[in-house]
């Protein structure tokens, strides 16, 4: 049964750097086929997976609206846009890749829009897993773009405000009409431990931890230097810690279970 993952988190959060960990250690552990969704407009995830990026559903859906009476062949927008969207379809050794691009202009799209999310459910049923990088805003969500999602990620720095934000995020998706089975917040960029005051405002926003991922100098370098994800060492301790976050979500598949995280507070 496919799984979906979805990470989301205001902007340096290191959100995206954590949805490629996620889709590395899939593609290493757990699935033979991935479909990884950058639902950000300010596109990068393929940077991070170290691959060039096709053309974008935002790129797609302009066209469409600049040839709405001119379409190729005879085809009709629903025809046009699956065949723009298979070709937009980058696809690598271990993992698809679709990236939505920049949000709308000024006027309305419904009807694209609506093909769209149609379209890309046809889409990621041929996966195993689908794992969507937001955008710091959720836009994609609340136009209803992507849906039925098993596990929502809401990643976080240690700081007070950081957390806040996490909060502002985990209401907005109560607020929406999106199916997101299960919610957690992961703290990035970890020293020690969570701070007493971050603890008080976890607690006051309702937030339900799941990890901490200790701040990691190989992958900061990494982003330093604008190598991809691959290059990082299994030992690393983000990938570490990620291993265990996907055996607290038992997306473990074949592959062993890894001991269970002990989050210190």
């Amino acid at each position: 049964m496919m799984k979906t993952i979805a990470i989301s988190g205001k902007g340096g959060s290191g959100k995206t750097t954590i949805a490629a960990l996620i889709i590395r250690w899939l593609s290493e552990h757990a699935a033979k086929s991935i479909l990884a969704v950058d639902a950000d407009s300010n596109v990068n995830l393929n940077e991070v997976l170290g691959i060039d990026l096709g053309e974008t559903i935002g790129a797609i859906r302009e066209e469409m609206k600049s040839q709405v009476t001119d379409l190729p062949g005879g085809m009709t927008k629903q025809q046009f846009l699956e065949y723009k969207i298979q070709v937009s379809l980058v696809e690598a050794p271990k993992f698809d890749l679709i990236a939505m691009g920049r949000p709308e202009g000024p006027g309305c799209y419904c009807y694209a829009n609506n093909l769209l999310r149609d379209i890309l459910k046809t889409l990621s049923a041929n996966y195993e897993y689908v794992v969507i990088d937001n955008e710091a805003g959720m836009e994609h969500l609340s136009r209803r773009t992507t849906q039925n999602i098993d596990y929502m990620l809401i990643i976080s720095d240690p700081t007070v405000r950081g957390i806040h934000a996490a909060g502002k995020i985990s209401r907005l998706l109560k607020e929406m009409d999106t199916r997101v089975q299960k919610k957690y917040l992961i703290l990035n960029r970890v020293r020690d431990s969570a701070s007493r005051h971050a603890q008080k405002v976890m607690k006051d926003e309702d937030l339900s931890l799941l990890s901490l991922i200790p701040e990691d100098e190989k992958i900061l370098k990494m982003d330093q230097e604008g190598r991809p994800i691959w290059d990082i060492q299994a030992s690393s301790p983000a990938y570490q810690a990620v291993n265990q976050i996907m055996s607290e979500l038992k997306l473990f598949a074949e592959s062993p279970e890894a001991p269970k995280q002990e989050v210190n507070p």
